[in-house]
């Protein structure tokens, strides 16, 4: 495969992808400043990978999307890749060059659902995705991070840490394992697990979509580690308050976005077909009124909640539980310590 190095660059791009590797190792990306309406930097089954204090800019689509299609022929992995020190934003393009950092475009993002610009796995995922590090990343005005594996492939191995967000306009964290399938006939469900995110700060992320973690029934996320990670959420409108989702659709064949699975039944986290998750020191706060719990968990089996904080809102539980085994929770405000073996369903 062959070797390629970028850096020290900066421009504005209009059209296609500002840059498209596919199978190449040992790449090195530095110092780039990149105002784009389409993808930033698309990584699509390639190794040996090191993205670092790039500055992008990108309302109509990702800034730093690593990929995995089937493109060479074959499923490859996007594998050994460390992203640090980067910022990504979706503010109207070009103003991040010209120094305006203008918001008055986001009805003209192509899907409707508000400036992307955010760091992505996804969702070409044949090869998946194996053996990745991001820390020390800045998000503004875009949507989440994103982890996504719905063509068959492998997302394992991630670790992603000192990460901070202000104005989210979707999930802040977004984990999905999906059955799309877009991949050869016969290809299965694949994985996605072993996932530690930690040392996260987010402040006036959309409560509409929390932060959402799901997997398929009988296809479960597995062991996710989220810890040290506080997030704010803005009010949810009264429209969007009677529209809220009381059963949230699987969309498993479907095109993997927040917003598809519509406003979710609770504020912080909407949790489902896991095994094995903890959180650990996490903080929740909605800055104005609320009706929903900060947590909803849906076949989820194996829970760990040490030190969560959780503002409760006036009319609701602080969580929700439905088919949710071996919860153990341990000093967290406004919950007893306690070990739940067997839920079919509980408030609490």
């Amino acid at each position: 495969m062959p070797q390629c190095d970028a850096q020290g660059l900066y421009g504005t791009l209009w059209g296609h992808f500002a840059l498209l590797a596919t199978g190449v190792d040992n790449l090195t990306i530095h110092n780039l400043k990149i105002d784009t309406n389409r993808d930033a930097l698309d990584i699509d089954a390639c190794r040996n990978v090191r993205i670092s204090n790039c500055t992008i800019n990108s309302p109509w689509d990702d800034a730093i999307c690593l990929k995995s299609s089937f493109a060479l022929g074959f499923a490859r992995a996007t594998e050994n890749v460390t992203i640090t020190n980067c910022q990504v934003s979706g503010y109207d393009r070009g103003t991040l060059l010209n120094g305006t950092y203008q918001r008055k475009e986001a009805h003209l993002v192509p899907d409707k659902e508000g400036p992307t610009g955010r760091i992505k796995f996804g969702t070409e995922s044949n090869g998946g995705f194996k053996n990745i590090a991001i820390t020390n990343c800045v998000f503004e005005y875009c949507r989440g991070l994103a982890l996504e594996t719905v063509d068959g492939g492998l997302l394992e191995d991630v670790t992603i840490s000192n990460i901070t967000m202000r104005d989210i306009i979707n999930a802040p964290i977004f984990l999905r394992l999906g059955g799309r399938l877009r991949a050869p006939a016969g290809t299965e469900i694949g994985k996605l697990r072993r996932i530690n995110i930690s040392n996260v700060n987010v402040y006036n992320a959309d409560s509409r979509f929390g932060s959402l973690i799901s997997g398929l029934p009988g296809h479960a996320i597995e062991d996710v580690r989220l810890s040290n990670i506080s997030i704010w959420y803005k009010p949810l409108e009264a429209a969007d308050a009677r529209a809220i989702q009381p059963v949230v659709p699987e969309h498993e064949k479907d095109y993997p976005e927040p917003q598809k699975f519509g406003i979710l039944p609770a504020y912080g986290f909407f949790i489902r077909h896991v095994k094995n998750i903890e959180l650990h020191n996490v903080s929740l706060t909605f800055l104005g009124t609320e009706t929903r719990p900060a947590l909803q968990l849906i076949d989820v089996q194996g829970v760990n909640l040490q030190h969560l904080t959780a503002k409760r809102p006036p009319t609701a539980p602080l969580m929700q539980l439905q088919d949710v085994s071996d919860l153990v929770m341990r000093d967290s405000e406004g919950l007893k310590n306690q070990t739940l073996r067997q839920v079919k369903s509980k408030a609490l």
